[in-house]
């Protein structure tokens, strides 16, 4: 299994024959290697309704006739737009051709906001456990610490977890140091940081000081194996 990382908040995850985007904002984000005209999809998995999380969902969705996994009420929205979308929801878990997927919950909050302005709420934001061929990848969202989170780490194996380090819209450093340690993962990347001047940080020196488990800043367009 081979995973991604892009920038902001996007992974890519390629298992199976079949490639799997998380939260694909591509086209607006000044901090990614993809092309969001070129991108390759099967299945596109979103963890909440912002604008930086949907990204280019549409197009991509559209173009690859890709199946979008989303929480429900995002999932409806796109749905309503002529997609082909998948609803879940907080604590429920599916298992899907390519592998398992179970969304957690996330402290935030959740809005599509169209072109002319207009605010579609879109339900409660989310994380995310993928399980494929017996790896876990946990991706949080955009989420504040939260005690459950050791519960996720304790029934939980978690191969990778990306966890947002951005502050003032997410859980900072400090913060997302003890999510790593409740979670308890093998493998720690940092994300959803310089995107902007407000979420300016050191990813090198987050994954340096993650202490269970292993650190790992990425870059955009750099890989590993599960």
């Amino acid at each position: 299994m081979k995973v991604s990382y892009h920038g902001h908040s996007v992974v890519k995850v390629e298992a199976n024959g079949k490639t799997i985007l998380i939260d694909p904002f591509i086209s607006e984000n000044g901090n990614t290697d993809l092309n969001a005209d070129e991108v390759q999809a099967d299945v596109i998995l979103l963890t909440h309704g912002h604008n930086d999380h949907v990204g280019d969902t549409f197009e991509i969705a559209e173009r690859n006739d890709a199946q979008i996994i989303a929480p429900f009420e995002l999932a409806t929205y796109l749905g309503n737009k002529g997609l082909n979308a998948h609803p879940m929801h907080i604590g429920g878990g599916h298992q899907f051709d390519f592998g398992h997927v179970k969304f957690t919950q996330a402290f935030h909050g959740s809005a599509y906001t169209e072109e002319d302005g207009t605010i579609v709420y879109t339900g409660m934001p989310a994380g995310i456990l993928l399980t494929i061929d017996g790896k876990t990848i946990y991706h949080a969202g955009d989420t504040g610490l939260f005690s459950d989170m050791k519960l996720i780490g304790e029934r939980n194996d978690i191969d990778l977890a990306f966890l947002p380090i951005g502050d003032n819209f997410t859980m900072g450093p400090e913060d997302a140091l003890t999510a790593a340690e409740w979670i308890g993962a093998k493998q720690t990347v940092p994300v959803h940081y310089n995107t902007f001047d407000l979420i300016s940080q050191d990813g090198e020196s987050f994954a340096g000081k993650v202490n269970v488990g292993k650190g790992l800043a990425m870059e955009p367009g750099d890989s590993l194996e599960l």
